[in-house]
């Protein structure tokens, strides 16, 4: 039973993923300059913050770790932007899908919208820049770290956040292109969060062994 409902999950994805691609031309400029985007912007941040944290060169160079991190902030900010342009472009360059080109439809992707917005904000507000823009990895650590909303319902709510915003946005435009799209951002969130979580439970488990060995 298992086995035959796991084949028509398999079954039904790949009929979803044909049909978006008989959609999309993912050879077109815009498409590709959206997928590098998307897949760019975590490899830049996870290699900057790694090299921060062992060599410290960025603190050294801001005289602050403050700076440094505000300045990372900044840069991956900006790098969102350009992300979230490419993205829209690349769908406005694409054809809509007719059955995702009504009311109902665009309803459906302003509440997935609304609801991401909510977790990257108020993740944001629960981690602060700092915790937000990887201060961990330039010596800003918490206390201890956060539990209460959004992180109280999930791991990770401001990238499942950022991908909920995407998709609501490629269902308010009736885009297949964006539904790949957002296909892309959630595997690379994936990857990002199996490479960042063990760096930061360790960063977090030293600290306390730390504040332990003090006391």
């Amino acid at each position: 039973m298992c086995q035959s409902l796991l084949a028509c999950s398999q079954r039904a994805d790949l009929y979803v993923m044909t049909r978006l691609l008989g959609y999309v031309d993912i050879s077109d400029p815009r498409f590709v300059a959206a997928v590098l985007a998307i897949t760019f912007n975590p490899l830049f941040w996870n290699v900057v913050a790694r090299w921060e944290q062992k060599t410290r060169k960025l603190s050294r160079a801001f005289r602050s770790p403050y700076l440094a991190c505000y300045s990372l902030g900044c840069a991956i900010l900006l790098l969102n932007f350009l992300r979230s342009h490419c993205f829209t472009q690349a769908m406005l360059s694409q054809p809509k899908m007719e059955s995702l080109d009504n009311p109902v439809a665009y309803c459906v992707g302003l509440a997935l919208l609304g609801v991401g917005t909510v977790f990257v904000l108020s993740s944001f507000f629960a981690l602060g820049f700092t915790g937000t823009f990887l201060g961990d990895y330039f010596g800003i650590l918490k206390e201890a770290r956060v539990t209460t909303f959004p992180f109280n319902l999930l791991d990770n709510p401001m990238y499942w956040g950022s991908t909920a915003n995407y998709l609501g946005w490629a269902i308010m435009h009736a885009s297949p292109a964006g539904l790949l799209l957002t296909v892309v951002v959630a595997l690379i969130y994936v990857v990002a969060v199996l490479y960042e979580e063990p760096f930061t439970a360790e960063i977090y488990r030293q600290k306390a062994s730390q504040s332990h060995k003090r006391s």
